[in-house]
């Protein structure tokens, strides 16, 4: 009885061991889903979405070696990335691309130009802050004209108002880039009426539990979910 159990549960452990070793490579290799956690890419994107991100087409890095196999294509203007930070290399960012090398972008008074050419303004993206800030005390509206080196790229948040990106700490490095973003998996919007869990007061635990299992079907942004984005 004793070494069928041990058997049984020898079995269920090797199991378990390969489908987390499948489910790391399938992240680290070919797709992965981040949630975003802030305001920088809205309309497009809102805060609670759950995105993939397709990391064959700029090239998928083998896990624990590093190794980059060969991408389809590069990053091109108008592709949604995800991205390491370059600040930190650590940090995961997901930005709109809006240039690549060689490129010369220019914001004047919030209108983006990329090589003397207006970039089209992506369908949900916005400004939510209609002043104008001044040349020379902050890049938001005015920027440029600059240069995108070799080997990167120049991104950008579609809430143009409210985003930290290129414009404040520089472009993006090929070699940082993870994927292409592809579609929404779901969306679950923020609640901000919850109440908080505090363990000095035992009866919020109860309340808390209760009010999120009873406002999260609520919650869910249906017509978000499974939704291609462009």
């Amino acid at each position: 009885m004793k070494r069928k159990l041990f058997t049984e549960t020898r079995d269920y452990a090797k199991a378990l061991i390969f489908a987390l070793i499948i489910a790391f490579i399938i992240k680290s290799t070919i797709v992965e889903a981040y949630g975003i956690p802030s305001g920088s890419m809205e309309d497009t994107l809102l805060i609670g979405d759950l995105i993939v991100s397709n990391k064959i087409v700029y090239g998928a890095r083998i896990p624990i070696i590093g190794y980059r196999l060969p991408a389809v294509r590069k990053p091109m203007p108008g592709d949604i990335i995800t991205f390491k930070w370059p600040g930190d290399g650590i940090t995961d960012y997901v930005k709109r691309c809006v240039a690549v090398e060689g490129q010369t972008v220019e914001v004047r008074d919030k209108v983006l130009y990329v090589d003397g050419v207006v970039f089209p303004d992506p369908e949900f993206s916005k400004h939510a802050d209609q002043r104008i800030l001044p040349s020379g005390k902050n890049p938001r509206d005015n920027f440029g004209p600059y240069v995108v080196p070799a080997g990167h790229v120049f991104a950008m948040g579609d809430n143009r108002d409210n985003s930290y990106d290129s414009r404040f700490w520089g472009p993006v490095p090929l070699e940082l880039i993870e994927g292409k973003v592809e579609m929404i998996q779901w969306s679950i919007a923020p609640d901000e009426k919850a109440p908080q869990l505090d363990l000095a007061d035992m009866g919020s635990i109860p309340r808390t539990v209760w009010h999120n299992v009873t406002h999260f079907l609520g919650r869910i942004r249906w017509s978000r979910t499974i939704d291609h984005v462009e």
